[in-house]
C-alpha cells in the first residue's frame, strides 16, 4: 500500500485526488492547499483530510503529488526529496531551468522515484502506435485552444506548446541543432499564439503551431518519415498510419494498389490502430505508483522534463529576439 499525499487541490489538483481513488494499493494521506475556499471545497467533496503544514503531509506520505502552480513546484519537490519521499510533479518541471537542474540533480542523489506530468505520452492515440517503428523526418503539431483567462500566467510555449514538446523529443531522440519561434501577445501579457522550427541534428526538422485564441480545439501531429505518414489526433483520440509497401495485391481492406512513374507497383496501405479506452491522468498516476512500488524506471522521467523545459525556454528566448527585431 502507497501512502500518497497530493499538493494543490485547483482544478487539475482535483482532478488528480478522484483518479488517487479509483487507483488500487493506494491509500490518500491528504492534500495541501493554502486557499481556504479551494480546501474546504476538496475535503467535502473526496471526503479526505486538509493538512494545513506542508511537512505533516510529507511525513504522512510514502510519495507525493505536485498539482500546485509552477511557481511553487521547486520548493515543494525539493523539501519532499530531502526528506526521501518520491514525486510526481505536474508539468513544466519547475519555473526556471536552474530549478529543474537542481530538481534532476537532487533526484539523482536521492536516489527516489520522479515522474514529471506529460500527460499527452499517455494519451490512448499516441499509446496506438505502441512497437511502431518511428523514425521521423519531418513533424508538424498543432495544438489550439480556446481562451480561458486559467493559465495565461505563462506563456502558451510553457502552456501548451509542451506537451508537443515532449512528445517530439520521445520520438525524435536526436541533439537540437538549431531553433526558430516566433509569438505574438494578443489578449493576456504573454504570447497567446506561436510557431516554432526546431531542427535536429539527425535532419529532422519539428514544425510546432500553438494557440490559445482559437475559436476550435485542435490537438494533431502529423509525422513523416521513409515511406510512411503517421497522424495522431489527440483530441478525438484517432490513429492512422498510412506505409507504402511493395506488391500489387491488396492484403486489408483500405489497402490501395498504385503505380509510380517508373512503372513499379506499390501497395498504400492504411492501418487504423485499435484505440484503447484508458484515462489518460489515471494511467499516468498508477505507472508512477507502479513504478514505486515495484521499483521500476518512469516513463517520463525528471530529465525528460527538464529537457522539455530546456528546449520550451530556447523558443521562450528566440521569440523574444525575433521580436525584438521586428520592434525596432
Amino acid at each position: 500500500m502507497l501512502k500518497v499525499g497530493v499538493f494543490g487541490a485547483g482544478h487539475l489538483g482535483k482532478i488528480h485526488i478522484g483518479q488517487w481513488q479509483q487507483i488500487g494499493n493506494i491509500e490518500l494521506a491528504g492534500f495541501y492547499d493554502p486557499d481556504d475556499k479551494q480546501a474546504t471545497s476538496a475535503a467535502t467533496e473526496f471526503g479526505i483530510r486538509r493538512y494545513t503544514d506542508i511537512d505533516e503531509l510529507i511525513a504522512a506520505s510514502d510519495a507525493l503529488d505536485i498539482v500546485s502552480t509552477t511557481t511553487t513546484h521547486y520548493e515543494i519537490a525539493k523539501k519532499c526529496i530531502l526528506h526521501g519521499k518520491h514525486v510526481f510533479i505536474e508539468k513544466p518541471l519547475a519555473n526556471t531551468l536552474e530549478e529543474g537542474r537542481e530538481l534532476v540533480n537532487l533526484v539523482k542523489e536521492a536516489n527516489v522515484k520522479c515522474q514529471v506530468g506529460h500527460v499527452e505520452r499517455y494519451n490512448p492515440a499516441f499509446m496506438a502506435l505502441g512497437e511502431q517503428h518511428m523514425q521521423p523526418m519531418f513533424i508538424e503539431a498543432h495544438r489550439l485552444a480556446q481562451f480561458n483567462p486559467r493559465g495565461t500566467d505563462v506563456s502558451v510555449i510553457l502552456d501548451l506548446m509542451i506537451h508537443d514538446i515532449d512528445i517530439v523529443l520521445c520520438l525524435v531522440k536526436s541533439p537540437v541543432k538549431r531553433i526558430s519561434a516566433s509569438g505574438v501577445a494578443v489578449l493576456s501579457e504573454t504570447a497567446d499564439i506561436a510557431n516554432a522550427r526546431i531542427e535536429f541534428d539527425n535532419g529532422c526538422v519539428a514544425n510546432l503551431t500553438s494557440s490559445r485564441i482559437s475559436l476550435k480545439k485542435m490537438r494533431k501531429m502529423r509525422l513523416f518519415q521513409r515511406d510512411a505518414y503517421i497522424g495522431v489526433d489527440f483530441l478525438e483520440k484517432k490513429t492512422e498510419i498510412i506505409k507504402l509497401k511493395d506488391g500489387d495485391a491488396p492484403e486489408e481492406l483500405l489497402d490501395l494498389p498504385i503505380e509510380l512513374a517508373n512503372g513499379e507497383k506499390k501497395i498504400i496501405s492504411v492501418q487504423l490502430p485499435e484505440i484503447a479506452s484508458i484515462n489518460a491522468i489515471r494511467t499516468e498516476l498508477a505507472e508512477f505508483a507502479a513504478a514505486v512500488l515495484e521499483d521500476k524506471p518512469t516513463r517520463v522521467s525528471v530529465y525528460d522534463g527538464y529537457q522539455a523545459m530546456d528546449v520550451a525556454h530556447q523558443i521562450l528566448k528566440k521569440m523574444s529576439l525575433h521580436n525584438e527585431q521586428h520592434n525596432v
